[in-house]
């Protein structure tokens, strides 16, 4: 006889088939990423370092990696690239702000000179636009020098970390990406060293 009751097809594990799919939380958090270096304008404020310190508390809290493989062509390999590339933005994002106002973080003294010049450019501009007002009142024109001398600075150096940050990114990329790996690959033997242990003692 032949058997008349529906057979139950499994659906495949997450372990198996599902490693196949991209995680995500590497996706969101990388176009959260990316969305907050497309709406930045002007100079780099700190509120960019929250979101960055944020998304990378994020990933380390809840993004989870599949099991170690020696394979480089395996799901494993392809979502630690994933997985260190978005930490490596979202360090970007946060590194912004510091390295536009830390000289030791990004030694620059050439360019920071430059945009220095360019802040007192700024300055004598305003001086010229108001003409013969700019003597009615001194604190208000100093005040407004001081405002647009900052802002020209800021910009410039701005400008010139955002061509940098890539550097800072990838570079903590690799070392995200190669202690991720270690640890994952010291936790995988720690494991088949576990089940091995039962093994012989039977």
């Amino acid at each position: 006889m032949s058997d008349c009751d529906p057979r139950v097809t499994q659906r495949p594990t997450a372990g198996a088939a599902g490693e196949d799919i991209p995680a995500p939380g590497v996706i969101g958090i990388g176009l959260a990423a990316v969305l907050t270096f497309a709406l930045a304008q002007g100079s780099w404020q700190w509120f960019a370092t929250f979101i960055g310190v944020t998304l990378i508390a994020v990933m380390f809290a809840f993004q989870r990696r599949t099991r170690w493989t020696p394979d480089i062509r395996s799901a494993y390999v392809r979502g630690l690239v994933a997985y260190a590339l978005v930490v490596g933005l979202c360090v970007a994002v946060a590194l912004a702000p510091l390295l536009q106002r830390w000289s030791w973080l990004f030694p620059m003294p050439g360019t920071r000179d430059k945009c220095e010049l360019m802040g007192r450019y700024e300055a004598l501009q305003v001086k010229a636009a108001l003409g013969s007002l700019a003597g009615g009142d001194g604190a208000a024109l100093a005040f407004a020098q001081d405002v647009q001398a900052g802002k020209a600075v800021a910009e410039c150096l701005a400008a010139t970390t955002t061509l940098w940050l890539p550097v800072y990114g990838v570079g903590a990329a690799a070392l995200v990406g190669a202690t991720a790996w270690v640890h994952d690959r010291a936790r995988a033997r720690r494991g088949r060293s576990a089940a091995e242990v039962p093994e012989l003692g039977s």
